[in-house]
């Protein structure tokens, strides 16, 4: 594969400290275990019901829509329910979403925590809800969000590693390393989950380790489209992996996402003779039952680029029904898969923003788009609907 002046490029750097970061931020959220549970048992206290509401903008809003379907049950268990609305719709439409007699806790994914909408929807929330909580996950100290000032039982922040707050344009690790964070923050047992990120970051190194090969094959096939298909925390995932795709290559590769299920549904379509797909395989028994169907009928086509399957456990029969596999040899479940899935798509990106000649640092120079989101105008919110 090739090399962006790789002793400079921050782009490469972030992707491949993702496992070792990992670990450096739940240690370090460990050291706070104490002030993250009494903040989260004073508003069970206080409240029988409430809603987490995870929200962001772009890539920090997918970080709430991979993990909600499994972190939901945790909540849950807490007599709370949860759900993803992007920071884009609580700011313009924040009718919709908020409920001034529910108690809410609003979860805040941010790797700068100065975008406009970030800042809009926690003020709209105050606003507007009697009971509001807030919980910001931040890789920036100094952003707006984190020096938000509020009563310590309303407000929890929590700042992590300086490494995560990502010098490129793209979002790599802050995205996982928030992501993280946050199904730490609502885990009920964290001192399970801190021995299981050491299994978590084992396999994103043997991701960094396997995945050459499959991507040098795919750089081979000049694609100029490309899907992501998974299904549970694989969709968010997914919809993550296309948007990297489209950022590093400066929209000139067409990405799509589904749902194995859902891509039956209409985007099928998509695929042509210069469509790669790639597939995230569920460890779940049923649920790859689903994937590897979707997989025989992808297969099939005779129009269509390659196909490359990602999974934890091996399987043999798969070779029949891809041009390529790429096997962690890992039983881990599918949310710790995650981890290691979006290092190929992260990986994937970089060398094709290499291919068409840009700098995977700065794919935008027209400024088409920006690391901090530019050009918004915040509207007072008067409370009409």
């Amino acid at each position: 594969m090739q090399s962006y002046q790789a002793e400079t490029c921050h782009t490469i750097r972030e992707i491949k400290q993702q496992p070792e970061l990992w670990r450096k931020a739940i240690e370090q959220l460990s050291a706070k275990k104490e002030e993250i549970e009494r903040f989260l048992r004073n508003i069970e206290t206080k409240h029988k019901h409430a809603r987490v509401i995870f929200t962001g903008a772009g890539t920090s809003a997918f970080v709430g829509e991979t993990i909600y379907p499994y972190i939901r049950d945790a909540i849950r268990k807490r007599g709370w329910e949860s759900e993803c609305v992007s920071t884009t719709n609580l700011t313009a439409t924040p009718y919709y979403y908020l409920d001034k007699e529910i108690p809410t806790i609003i979860v805040s994914f941010a790797r700068s925590g100065n975008s406009p909408e970030s800042i809009a929807a926690v003020e709209n929330s105050e606003k507007i809800v009697n009971d509001f909580y807030e919980i910001t996950i931040t890789c920036n100290k100094d952003g707006a969000l984190a020096q938000r000032v509020r009563n310590t039982q309303q407000q929890l922040v929590l700042v992590l590693p300086e490494e995560a707050n990502d010098k490129s344009l793209a979002m790599t690790s802050s995205y996982s390393t928030m992501m993280i964070s946050a199904l730490y923050l609502f885990h009920n047992n964290k001192e399970v989950f801190e021995r299981e990120t050491t299994a978590t970051a084992e396999a994103g190194k043997n991701m960094l380790a396997l995945s050459s090969k499959s991507i040098e094959k795919l750089m081979k096939n000049d694609f100029s489209r490309l899907v992501y298909l998974g299904s549970g925390v694989f969709e968010g995932l997914s919809r993550e992996s296309a948007l990297k795709l489209l950022e590093l290559s400066a929209g000139k590769v067409a990405t799509l996402y589904d749902t194995t299920l859902g891509f039956r549904h209409g985007p099928k379509s998509y695929i042509n003779k210069d469509t790669n797909i790639i597939v995230y395989l569920s460890n779940n028994p049923y649920t790859r039952k689903y994937d590897v169907d979707m997989l025989k009928e992808l297969y099939a086509y005779k129009d269509r680029g390659p196909i490359v399957v990602l999974t934890g456990i091996e399987d043999q029969d798969l070779v029949n029904y891809c041009d390529d596999v790429v096997t962690l040899h890992s039983d881990l479940e599918d949310i710790q898969l995650a981890f290691a899935y979006i290092i190929f798509a992260q990986l994937l990106a970089y060398e094709k923003s290499l291919q068409i000649g840009l700098s995977p640092d700065n794919p935008s120079p027209t400024g088409a788009i920006n690391r901090v989101v530019q050009g918004v105008t915040i509207y007072p919110y008067v409370g009409e609907k």
